[in-house]
């Protein structure tokens, strides 16, 4: 027997009925930037930022205000990438890919409060922050259901953000006019109804030698490392493959599977 918590397609299907009465609805609002709730200085700037979006957005052949986008980040690469399309029934187009700026602790998931790991896994926008210590601030689910299996169970640790501001002790960080791009891009998503936001965490790019190579030495002796690595690929390879999102299912042992 399994435990599942359900991705993507089945809260996406659910909720398409109405994404089309809400896309209307958010551009009768005017600009997302001014629906933010930031300072007038942020709001200011989020509004220049919005612009170029649109514009960047039309030329990848996609709507603005965003419908639906989908984020992962990859550890030892340094990266994050948003991707994006218009209704689930099409694949997703990769937006733009930011630099992250620093990485706390080392390759490998977060397990207890204080490790200064970023955690690693599956997991979705849980809280938006406009006004956040670190300019602005995407909150993680961390703890997820594997998460809760196999970390410390008295002190998983928390509060796994995405934010600006250049420093992190086992957040995911980005430069401010970066997190100004994504946090529009995901609060945009929200509006129109896109209410899973998934942002998926990886040790490293499986398709880059290098990167492999640096992870198969660091975890020549590890094979929890190993073993916990080898339930995320299946997920990476899926979309890298069909570039759409599988479900994905937690089992009894923490480990994630591709439930089609």
């Amino acid at each position: 027997m399994k435990r599942y918590f359900w991705g993507l397609r089945l809260i996406v299907s659910l909720i398409i009925i109405v994404v089309g009465i809400m896309s209307d609805a958010v551009l009768a609002q005017g600009p997302i930037a001014q629906q933010t709730q930031t300072s007038p200085s942020v709001t200011t700037e989020l509004l220049r930022k919005e612009s170029g979006l649109r514009e960047a957005f039309s030329k990848k052949g996609l709507i603005w205000p965003a419908r639906e986008i989908y984020i992962r980040s990859f550890k030892y690469d340094s990266q994050l990438e948003v991707w994006a399309r218009n209704s689930d029934n099409e694949p997703f187009k990769l937006f733009k890919t930011y630099k992250v700026c620093v990485m706390a602790g080392t390759i490998g998931p977060k397990r207890i409060e204080g490790d200064y790991q970023v955690p690693e896994g599956f997991y979705y926008i849980s809280g938006f922050n406009p006004r956040s210590e670190y300019h602005l601030a995407l909150k993680l689910n961390y703890p997820n259901e594997s998460d809760k299996l196999l970390s410390d169970k008295i002190k998983p640790g928390g509060g796994i953000y995405i934010h600006g501001n250049c420093v992190s002790v086992g957040c995911i960080p980005l430069q401010n006019d970066q997190i100004d791009e994504v946090y529009l891009m995901a609060t945009a998503a929200r509006l129109n109804g896109q209410e899973y936001i998934p942002v998926h965490v990886f040790p490293v790019r499986f398709d880059n030698e290098q990167s492999l190579a640096y992870y198969t030495k660091y975890t020549f002796n590890d094979v929890d490392q190993q073993h916990f690595t080898a339930s995320l690929k299946p997920v990476y390879d899926y979309f890298q493959q069909h570039h759409e999102l599988p479900l994905i299912g937690v089992d009894l042992q923490g480990d994630y599977n591709v439930l089609n």
